[in-house]
């Protein structure tokens, strides 16, 4: 499974690595904060689009193929981000990132409840999100590191090493899974996972913890550059270590496998209303726990997601991986975006606003499914 985590990581580092740099890059190209969010929009957005190329082709042409493509086609345009002349070339680097970045996520699910899910059940999707969690730690704290010491251009420039490195050991290690038997169109299928009830209340549920999650840690760094907190990039970043908390992912599987996926989203979508009541005082104890709340909710909301969308089908998973991703990434670049114009007219307090309504859309959407399942 080692090569598989690696390329997951590799790719999570890439998708946030202009996440903890947002100050700079603003700085560098002369843009407003908003602006400066469409780096994380853009590329999401593009994962929302490339959903429906590599889910259904991971269906035809098989898991394996599609992941390793995905992975080796991520290198160029990880090191043309890094080289951008302009605001509006990182934009288009950026995108073609997110075009590239589906065939390891809309084929990875269902490579996970084909190949490691039936050995080592939930703990399977927990390590994968551990994964994504690691990789999102060297995207956002390395990154920040790096451009203190060397510069924006280098920190992001030295993420296509994850990719490249992925792609080759994916490549002799992955085990190949056999394709299933097709006896009707891709429309057929999308038109049958598009009615799917359980799928479409998953994909509420992580949809609206990663439009939290993305706002959220978005926007705290200007936060934490303002009074009374005063941080400079480098220790502001230092916010995502509470990363960490993903270890705890395998854990959270295995919980999900003894009281359900919905009970643990539920759960989790309590815990981060609470986070982010938490995080409203001006006072760095409160705000970070507040964030690690706020965090491993997160984990723990998607984790039960992932595993709802598993959960619904025995067919097509690709095509109802593609489904659940494109609504996932297209909610997560309304959420790189619309708490910046929260930010910039009533600062955290709109931030927190934005978060509290997509959760309690979510916990709507998720009791109402519980209703009719068992009412």
């Amino acid at each position: 499974m080692a090569g598989f985590l690696l390329g997951a990581a590799g790719m999570f580092a890439v998708t946030y690595s202009t996440q903890a740099i947002l100050p700079q890059l603003g700085r560098a190209f002369h843009v407003s904060p908003a602006e400066a969010g469409l780096t994380i929009s853009i590329v999401v957005l593009a994962l929302a689009c490339g959903s429906w190329i590599w889910g259904p082709l991971s269906d035809r042409y098989g898991r394996k193929r599609s992941i390793v493509l995905a992975s080796s086609l991520l290198v160029a345009p990880s090191i043309g981000a890094a080289l951008a002349p302009t605001f509006a070339v990182l934009l288009v680097c950026r995108a073609l990132q997110g075009l590239c970045m589906p065939g390891l996520l809309t084929a990875g699910v269902p490579y996970i409840t084909e190949v490691y899910a039936p050995r080592i059940g939930g703990r399977a999707m927990g390590y994968y999100v551990t994964a994504l969690i690691a990789g999102g730690l060297m995207g956002r704290v390395g990154v920040a590191l790096l451009a203190a010491a060397f510069g924006w251009r280098w920190a992001i420039g030295l993420l296509a090493l994850l990719p490249l490195a992925a792609a080759f050991v994916m490549h002799r290690s992955l085990v190949d899974v056999p394709l299933l038997e097709r006896n009707h169109s891709r429309r057929h299928a999308l038109r049958r996972q598009l009615r799917n009830r359980p799928l479409l209340q998953a994909t509420a549920t992580g949809s609206a913890f990663f439009f939290m999650f993305v706002g959220t840690f978005s926007y705290v760094v200007y936060r934490l550059e303002r009074p009374p907190f005063r941080f400079g990039s480098a220790a502001g970043s230092l916010i995502f270590v509470l990363w960490f908390l993903g270890v705890l992912g395998p854990a959270l599987g295995r919980l999900a496998d003894r009281i359900g996926w919905r009970r643990l989203a539920f759960s989790a979508l309590a815990l981060a209303a609470a986070g982010i009541a938490l995080t409203l005082p001006a006072r760095l104890p409160t705000l970070v726990v507040g964030l690690a709340f706020v965090t491993l909710a997160n984990w723990g909301g998607v984790t039960a997601a992932q595993l709802g969308v598993a959960a619904a089908t025995n067919v097509d998973r690709g095509t109802a991986s593609a489904v659940y991703f494109s609504i996932y990434y297209f909610t997560g670049a309304i959420g790189g975006y619309v708490p910046g114009l929260a930010w910039e007219r009533f600062r955290w307090e709109g931030v927190a606003l934005t978060a509290w309504v997509v959760l309690a859309a979510a916990a709507g959407v998720l009791a109402f499914g519980r209703k009719q399942a068992y009412g």
